[in-house]
């Protein structure tokens, strides 16, 4: 058996271990539709209203196989019937899901095979040891892999920022501070500047250097409050130059922003964020 081979009987056996329990309502071609589908980040399958229809059904089933009453069901309550595709729907989404990060590592008819025995109380073809080193292996394995991958968009990152903001400052209106933190007003404003003791309200939009939005207040309805002292440090600075009523976008350097570590999963490694930003009001010290 070959090591990919072995990866994915090793998987497919932990899953059909842990979804056994449904196995008398699942229909397999419907969950591998259903894990395929989300491997390709498509559609859900069951609307939402329809997942928690089945879900519930298939809890009370499992609980009546297994002689237990879930809360709010009276003991000795039929379970109701369940479609099977839909089960097979349900699970496979969730499964899917959950190795979406590793599906170039899996054959599927195999995975299918180990889960299929499993789910059957079959013995598996390789031994519990077996799997057992696979498992720790294939576990190294990946998580060197994830820190090289890592590595490379820390380069990416910092390198793409480096040249943003060496070209950003030569543009007319772009004010660079010591710190490296680059901003230019949008608006003035005549209020009083906060201390970074005092909280703020503003509105803000959040976005990388591509575009991408990651965070906004004006998504959200709802101007943000907060310290200046608790957020990161590009914040702290360039709100501190705002008087209330101006707005002003930001370009935050990693290094003033959230570093090497990012902020997962929409903020990268050592990205350059880009903040418009409003200061509505001073809220005083806390």
């Amino acid at each position: 058996m070959s090591e990919r081979a072995k990866v994915s009987y090793m998987v497919g056996a932990d899953v059909g271990r842990s979804i056994a329990p449904v196995g008398p309502d699942l229909d397999i071609a419907a969950f591998e539709r259903a894990v395929k589908n989300a491997f390709a980040n498509g559609k859900p399958l069951l609307s939402d209203e329809e997942s928690q229809t089945v879900g519930r059904a298939l809890m009370q089933r499992i609980g009546e196989r297994s002689g237990k009453s879930l809360p709010g069901v009276a003991p000795g309550t039929k379970a109701p019937s369940v479609d099977k595709a839909k089960v097979g729907f349900l699970v496979g989404t969730d499964v899917g899901r959950s190795l979406a990060p590793i599906q170039a590592e899996l054959d599927m008819p195999v995975f299918l095979q180990a889960m299929k025995t499993l789910i059957a109380g079959g013995k598996p073809t390789m031994s519990e040891t077996e799997m057992d080193q696979v498992r720790k292996s294939f576990s190294a394995r990946m998580e060197a892999k994830e820190k090289a991958r890592l590595a490379a968009v820390e380069r990416k990152n910092a390198e793409e920022g480096a040249a943003f903001l060496a070209k950003n400052k030569q543009i007319k209106g772009v004010i660079t501070t010591r710190s490296g933190l680059q901003y230019v007003v949008l608006r003035q404003g005549a209020g009083k500047r906060p201390r970074s003791t005092e909280r703020v309200r503003v509105n803000y939009r959040g976005t990388l250097l591509d575009g991408t939005e990651f965070d906004s207040s004006y998504a959200r309805g709802q101007p943000a409050e907060f310290a200046l002292d608790q957020v990161i440090a590009g914040w702290t600075e360039g709100l501190g130059l705002m008087p209330v009523g101006a707005k002003y976008r930001f370009w935050v350097p990693s290094a003033i922003g959230y570093g090497e570590r990012g902020s997962p999963p929409t903020i990268g490694p050592n990205a350059t964020l880009v903040f418009d930003v409003e200061l509505l009001d001073v809220l005083g010290s806390p």
